[in-house]
């Protein structure tokens, strides 16, 4: 499944003047990194995948659609996936975006030439 086009847009639309900021595909899906760091992804599997500060992850799964990213099967503090049914207004896609944004942000920048 490809991941979903109208849902990166928006999220483009939020990032588009963050210093720093590059596109990627990555995992299946377009990833909006800022300094180097993933903070936010529209995914193929449907919804977002999401950096945040893995302290307040075990608040943030309280939230609806919001669940730890699974990887190999192991569950990732400071990953999240947010459900696309989390995302449909536009003031919860900011608030979610903002959130991967400004974890990003707080991380040493990655050398440019990885």
């Amino acid at each position: 499944m490809a991941y979903d086009e109208d849902l990166a847009e928006r999220i483009r639309e939020i990032v588009h003047s963050e210093p720093g900021l590059t596109e990627k595909r990555m995992f299946g899906g377009l990833a909006f990194l800022i300094n180097g760091h993933l903070a936010a992804s529209a995914s193929s599997q449907g919804g977002m995948l999401l950096r945040v500060d893995p302290a307040e992850t075990a608040a943030l799964v309280e939230r609806p659609g919001a669940a730890r990213f699974e990887m190999r099967g192991r569950k990732m503090n400071g990953w999240l996936r947010v459900d696309a049914t989390a995302l449909e207004t536009d003031d919860q896609l900011e608030s979610w975006v903002t959130r991967g944004v400004t974890y990003a942000r707080s991380l040493p920048a990655k050398d440019a030439r990885r």
